[in-house]
């Protein structure tokens, strides 16, 4: 296919074809896929991508709870129950709705039950991660913890030890918790996440996805700072924004199979060797999406975030410059 003639498109479920024949049933209402691909799904990690992208779905449908009324027993559908009903208070929350409290108090019982029926599975730590970004002011004592280290804040620390206990450096838990950060009445403020995404990595082994966190802090400065795009293109190209890139490429992207890692990561830092002028090292990262994409980081280049046609023009144009850096350095034979 010609460059031209390429156009990028966005499936939350990626390259896990699997996902997305079980997202094409859940949408018109059937579960039994969903139930048999979780039954197949032996990894936290892809347990966890898997149980969220599927709620993602479910939440606007009764598909969770006929499953659980066909299979009471099943904790699989325990477990999806509660990440419906956090993926629906999220929902809520972000909408403004009247119900959003009691929508909270539900969900956070059911991720309470999910925690003691499934003892083992990480998710109802995570879905209590999630939910504890609707606490801004932290009154609840479990999101007011005592941090691990030093320059971090108070938090739900104890909610993320439990998910780390059941799934070490789980990406979703800690992405969570960059979330709770930023929506900490009494901090919120991007050296927290600064501190708290260069702990998060640093402490994570080779080839996790966490290595990629500090480039999405890079990428939520530059939308607060939005307003001067060509002084800002600068950010890109510092020493700090280099080496953030070049760690994730070589500590996490050359070390796991990218068809198995989170679109989001792979155009982050996709995004991140773009813009510092690592064409031929972003090629690799476009090659590796094939024809997938988000919008973020993308849309935070652009003049109007929310609109996803003008995100995909920067990301044709990023990988349309990156992909011809790499054959023009590729010698003749």
């Amino acid at each position: 296919m010609s460059q031209d003639a390429f156009r990028p498109v966005y499936h939350p479920a990626g390259h896990d074809s699997e996902l997305r024949s079980a997202m094409e049933d859940l949408r018109t209402g059937r579960w039994l896929s969903m139930r048999n691909l979780l039954t197949a799904t032996s990894d936290w990690a892809l347990w966890t991508q898997r149980t969220q992208v599927l709620a993602a779905v479910a939440a606007g449908s009764d598909a969770v709870q006929a499953w659980r009324a066909e299979e009471p027993h099943s904790l699989a559908a325990t477990v999806m129950h509660c990440r419906v009903t956090v993926e629906r208070v999220l929902r809520a929350h972000r909408e403004g709705h009247r119900r959003t409290q009691e929508l909270w108090h539900e969900a956070w019982e059911a991720c309470r039950i999910a925690a003691h029926q499934a003892p083992e599975d990480p998710v109802p730590w995570v879905c209590l991660l999630a939910l504890a970004q609707l606490d801004e002011k932290q009154r609840m004592d479990e999101h007011r913890v005592a941090p691990p280290g030093p320059m971090l804040f108070p938090g739900p620390w104890g909610l993320l030890a439990e998910a780390d206990k059941r799934d070490p450096h789980n990406r979703e838990a800690y992405h969570r918790m960059l979330q709770f950060v930023y929506a900490r009445k009494s901090g919120g403020h991007l050296s927290e996440a600064v501190n708290y995404a260069q702990w998060a990595s640093s402490s994570a082994p080779g080839g996790s996805a966490l290595r990629a966190l500090p480039l999405y802090v890079r990428v939520e400065r530059y939308r607060r700072e939005k307003g001067h795009e060509k002084a800002l293109d600068l950010h890109w190209v510092t020493d700090d924004a280099a080496r953030d890139a070049e760690r994730a490429l070589h500590f996490w992207f050359d070390l796991v199979d990218p068809a198995g890692s989170s679109l989001l990561d792979l155009n982050h830092l996709a995004h991140a060797l773009w813009g510092a002028h690592r064409f031929t090292d972003a090629a690799r990262v476009f090659e590796a999406l094939g024809p997938y994409y988000t919008a973020p980081p993308w849309a935070y280049r652009t003049h109007s975030p929310g609109n996803p046609g003008l995100a995909e023009e920067v990301f044709l144009r990023a990988r349309s410059r990156c992909l011809a850096a790499a054959r023009d350095a590729v010698p003749d034979p």
